[in-house]
């Protein structure tokens, strides 16, 4: 799905009432079939830029289209159908739903969107499939390591087809190995679909293995040296 953003600006408020700009005019693009790692310094605005671009939230000004849509015109509940349609997060912190088992947690965007429990459940066990966890979908989260936690919330991102797919440092809580086996399945995953995958992170390991990998510094993006 291609993505066109162009002269993207974002401030917020400090504590002193001023108004702090992260984002200056920020230009980007990507494709279908894309891979493109984000990478900066702390607080340099990456999981500000993945929100505006994942529509959790408007920019202040400038034109963010995906597929022609520009979702920086869009109301708040149609930011949300968009998003629940087009769009899947992947997280550090795997933001799973600690009282539901994994194929509940999976099924669940899909009943969200209005599919019936059998439709949902059928299409969440694909995907647990998919990502190595056959034998663990009756487990809750507590009952399964970090690294299957995370193969749980990739399988979450991906149950409803989207098109994008955003991770904000998805092996951020992960060891090498495990980190490695993450993205090995997030690139893997999105070539099968044809998926636009933009990934935040740390790591530049991980991040020289993006097709793309771009830093984003002073409210801009520009190419990794």
């Amino acid at each position: 799905m291609q993505i066109d953003v162009s002269g993207l600006h974002k401030s917020y408020l400090d504590g002193e009432g001023r108004h702090l700009e992260i984002l200056k005019g920020l230009d980007f693009q990507a494709e279908a079939g894309d891979s493109v790692a984000i990478v900066g310094a702390s607080g340099a605005g990456k999981s500000t830029l993945l929100h505006l671009l994942g529509a959790l939230e408007p920019p202040d000004s400038g034109n963010l289209l995906i597929q022609g849509e520009p979702l920086h015109l869009l109301s708040r509940n149609a930011r949300a159908r968009f998003r629940n349609r087009h769009i899947g997060f992947i997280f550090q912190f795997h933001q799973l739903l600690q009282d539901f088992t994994a194929l509940e947690n999976v099924a669940m965007p899909l009943l969200i969107r209005g599919h019936s429990s059998s439709q949902a459940q059928k299409a969440a066990k694909h995907l647990l499939g998919q990502v190595g966890l056959d034998e663990r979908t009756g487990h809750k989260p507590n009952q399964l390591s970090g690294g299957e936690q995370q193969r749980v919330a990739v399988a979450r991102a991906l149950v409803g087809d989207p098109e994008i797919l955003l991770a904000d440092e998805p092996t951020g809580n992960l060891d090498i190995e495990t980190g490695t086996q993450v993205v090995d399945l997030l690139l893997d995953l999105n070539r099968e679909r044809n998926g636009t995958l933009v990934m935040i992170t740390h790591n530049l390991a991980l991040a020289q293995r993006m097709a793309r990998q771009l830093r984003l510094e002073d409210g801009s993006l520009r190419p990794t040296q």
